[in-house]
């Protein structure tokens, strides 16, 4: 049973996608995410949501709206018996698109099962293809066969279309942008070409590392000509570019120097049970104690659409004024690794 009227935050965004982290830990350690401390205290298993109790908060989530869902980390695939969390999203009433986001390290030994269990697509983060660059991003030396023998199991067991998610930092790993969209043609992948962005507070961002959207596509048009492609969906981040030659597409998220608020319809439901509306927040609302106290379904309901009602969110616009009138300071905000991407 779904509600009514569907809640409407404050700027006339409906609910329509949750990303669920089912943990907080990660086997990298990538700079722009992780804390680069190996001795780091991440969430203890007791904090952690079980499964039956994701899946209740995500058939709640789309008893509200919520059509698209996305499995993220940290790591996912460091949470044991992924599989069975997934045939239970696969199963609920009114998804229509089940995905993951993984570094891709474990996918090779997970993507079968993954794929049997109900799972409709993967996107796999890879921020460089030279071995030795890709080892210094992972902060880990952690090889890169295995992502690649990872995204080959991915396709083999049908979770296509597979994405591939990279930051680009200006001096850091934009030299690979054409060789990253090489590969990615050659092997049918749609590459997404990430603006650097201050998610969190470890990353110690500065706006002098973001390479903007429109260089990147300049850069790849130059090699292999480009035209715009529409929109899939209300909400959908990337802009996306068709290759002349029909050879796929990329797609290019500019939230620093195109902010895209105002068409989020994103919540995120973090490793321990809190809410979070905007990727950029400084607090989660807490859904773990009321459900574990005893909250009805109906409450946890009402609970969640009265936060969604109240989101006034908009972030990137917000910093994208504050860059242009010179003013812009970093912010306390809530780390990547505690909700996904």
């Amino acid at each position: 049973m779904h509600a009514k009227t569907p809640p409407i935050d404050r700027l006339g965004r409906p609910l329509e996608d949750l990303r669920i982290s089912v943990t907080d830990r990660c086997n990298f350690r990538c700079t722009f995410c992780m804390p680069a401390d190996r001795a780091y205290a991440f969430l203890p298993r007791r904090e952690i949501l079980r499964f039956e109790e994701i899946a209740r908060l995500a058939r709640l989530f789309t008893r509200l709206g919520v059509r698209k869902i996305r499995l993220t980390g940290g790591e996912p695939l460091l949470r044991a018996d992924l599989p069975v969390l997934v045939a239970r999203l696969a199963a609920l009433d009114g998804v229509r698109d089940l995905a993951l986001t993984t570094n891709g390290a474990l996918l090779a030994r997970s993507a079968e099962a993954l794929a049997e269990a109900g799972l409709d697509r993967v996107t796999v983060s890879l921020h460089a293809l030279d071995p030795k660059l890709f080892a210094r991003f992972s902060g880990l030396d952690a090889p890169i066969e295995r992502v690649l023998a990872g995204l080959e199991a991915a396709h083999s067991a049908g979770l296509g279309p597979i994405k591939l998610n990279t930051v680009v930092i200006k001096g850091g790993n934009d030299h690979e942008i054409l060789r990253l969209a090489g590969f990615a043609r050659e092997r049918g992948y749609v590459l997404r070409l990430i603006e650097y962005m201050d998610v969190g507070t470890l990353n110690r961002w500065r706006p002098d590392g973001v390479l903007s959207a429109a260089e990147i596509v300049a850069r790849i048009h130059a090699a292999w000509p480009l035209e715009p492609a529409a929109r899939a969906y209300r909400g959908e981040v990337a802009q996306r570019w068709r290759y002349r030659d029909g050879a796929g597409e990329i797609g290019v998220i500019s939230s620093v120097s195109q902010p895209f608020c105002g068409d989020c319809t994103r919540a995120r439901l973090s490793a321990e049970g809190k809410v979070f509306t905007c990727l950029f927040a400084q607090i989660g609302h807490d859904l773990k104690t009321p459900m574990r106290t005893g909250e009805s379904d109906r409450l946890l309901c009402e609970r969640i659409a009265g936060l969604w009602a109240a989101r006034r969110d908009r972030y990137s616009e917000q910093r994208g004024d504050d860059l242009a009138r010179g003013r812009f300071e970093p912010s306390e905000k809530v780390e990547m690794f505690r909700i996904g991407g």
